[in-house]
């Protein structure tokens, strides 16, 4: 379990730049949860050498993303996912701590247990993550031995985590925006191709825009094929390219 005899929880500070440093080096999910998994290991310390780091977020209509501190993490994270229930998943469920101090005296999920314990682990400890919206999260703890749940490593745990969750929080807000103008450049482009396709249509059958768009549509649907695909290919027999782009300031 983290090492409680140096670290405040007026120390903890460092988190939120950390994870800001980490997204402007690599603005991808995977890899800062990778790094932060990594760093909450060796900020916080340990007194067990055997302790290891798993971090998973769930976000609406995207993949589950998981990043561990070491291989022994990432096994564990797949047991509990096998056998569909445990700490980690507790702790996102309930948004509260769960700490197994001593897993050879546990008697929840009883297949999880032996199988964390089949990998040389005695103790877990998973605290949840605050994100906004439907979001969630959870950052686990796995030790190779029992803890003492009087002593004050799961309040420096837990200070930890909530100082990393708002630095996660601003990241995953700032991706989303970025995806999200992703997204609105991808569709404006689309949208300048099919009304340029439309206009060459007007133009060649003398019709309406309606018209002209449900010619482009049936086409579509009789070739099997995108629309907008369609739509370059009526621009490339009109105008004889099939470059195409979309001006406006961002």
């Amino acid at each position: 379990m983290p090492h409680a005899d140096v670290f405040g929880a007026e120390n903890f500070a460092d988190v939120a730049l950390h994870l800001q440093e980490s997204f402007l080096h690599t603005p991808e999910v995977g890899a800062i949860l990778q790094d932060l998994a990594a760093y909450a290991v060796g900020r916080l310390g340990s007194t067990d050498p055997g302790c290891s780091c798993e971090i998973t977020v769930l976000r609406p209509k995207k993949p589950v993303t998981t990043a561990c501190s070491n291989h022994a993490a990432k096994v564990m994270n797949q047991v509990e996912f096998k056998h569909g229930d445990g700490p980690g998943l507790t702790a996102m469920r309930t948004s509260a701590t769960v700490l197994v101090a001593d897993l050879r005296l546990e008697q929840r999920w009883p297949d999880y247990v032996q199988a964390v314990q089949d990998q040389g682990f005695l103790s877990v400890l998973s605290i949840p993550v605050e994100l906004e919206g439907d979001a969630q999260g959870v950052l686990t703890f796995y030790c190779s031995h029992p803890v003492d749940p009087r002593d004050n490593r799961v309040d420096v745990a837990e200070t930890f985590v909530r100082r990393a969750s708002k630095g996660l929080t601003l990241c995953l807000r700032m991706l989303r925006l970025e995806e999200t103008r992703a997204g609105m450049t991808a569709a404006m482009q689309t949208r300048t191709v099919i009304d340029l396709a439309t206009g060459a249509i007007m133009a060649q059958n003398r019709c309406t825009q309606d018209a002209a768009f449900k010619l482009l549509r049936e086409a579509s649907n009789t070739r099997n094929m995108k629309l907008r695909d369609v739509a370059a290919m009526v621009i490339s027999s009109v105008a004889g390219v099939t470059d195409t782009f979309t001006y406006f300031d961002e």
